[in-house]
């Protein structure tokens, strides 16, 4: 009897870590940055389009940011993308698009083009390319700013050039960061979005309707955000974020194998960050 009562007064069993395909990944407590899971979370890996997080987040941070601002698309935005065979919003050469077009241009399609519109547009110098340096070297300066050590970004829109790098902690604390600005979090839990833009001629031109590549969004109860990711070197990468009663949990899978296990990994990494902050 006094063996069954013990047992009875036990703690319930903490949840089992669970096991992922990703090579790398992180989750924490987005209200106290505790951490919950972690697998080579330190170690640094290419991050593909989830450095897009970091672009958003230093256009968010201008002063005096005003998103209905119009930016007219350039011609090298769109040889840019198809040069690079990118992922890229379909924005059209001379067409007026506002920042807050741009910023779900960027984080919904993956837009490459509205990575660098938005790279040029917030960037400092007489130049293009004085003007992207200008903008990836405030990414730098944000990471640092985060305290982040294992982080670098030589890039606006994750196609580096062999230098622009980050870890599932590092990433997940950008995405907590920038989680903190409104407009930030509106866009990343849309789904779909379609922007009128205004022609070279002054008449309205309705865009194809952009989806956001965040499958989790129509998957996983309560996912609000945030980033996926791809590259040859990249692999299959998510930063994800969910609320459930009150509590949001937010991490990074980096190096997953496929679309379809990236998310299987975010979904198993969530399940477990709630079940471990109960």
């Amino acid at each position: 009897m006094l063996a069954t009562g013990a047992l009875a007064a036990a703690p319930a069993q903490a949840a089992t870590a669970p096991s992922i395909v990703a090579k790398g990944g992180y989750v924490m407590n987005n209200a106290t940055a505790k951490t919950l899971y972690t697998k080579a979370a330190d170690t640094k890996r290419s991050t593909g389009s989830t450095t897009k997080i970091m672009t958003a987040k230093v256009v968010l941070a201008q002063s005096n940011l005003n998103l209905d601002k119009k930016v007219t698309i350039q011609k090298a935005y769109s040889d840019y993308v198809v040069a690079n065979n990118a992922s890229q919003a379909h924005l059209i050469v001379g067409d007026k698009v506002t920042v807050r077009q741009l910023l779900y241009g960027l984080m919904l399609p993956s837009g490459c083009d509205a990575a660098y519109a938005l790279a040029d547009t917030y960037g400092t110098g007489s130049t293009r390319a004085a003007r992207v340096k200008s903008f990836i070297s405030k990414m730098n300066k944000a990471a640092t700013d985060l305290g982040l050590r294992n982080t670098k970004f030589d890039s606006f829109d994750g196609i580096g050039n062999g230098n622009n790098y980050s870890t599932p902690r590092d990433l997940t604390k950008i995405a907590s960061s920038a989680m903190k600005n409104s407009t930030f979090r509106t866009v990343v839990k849309t789904k779909k979005y379609t922007a009128k833009t205004i022609t070279k001629t002054g008449s309205t031109r309705t865009m194809a309707a952009w989806t956001n590549t965040n499958g989790l969004l129509s998957s996983y109860s309560g996912t609000i955000g945030v980033k996926t990711g791809s590259g040859p070197e990249a692999k299959y990468c998510l930063v994800f974020a969910a609320t459930r009663n009150g509590k949001t949990v937010i991490g990074t899978v980096l190096a997953s194998t496929s679309i379809a296990q990236r998310e299987a990994d975010a979904k198993k990494l969530l399940t477990y960050g709630f079940a471990t902050i109960g």
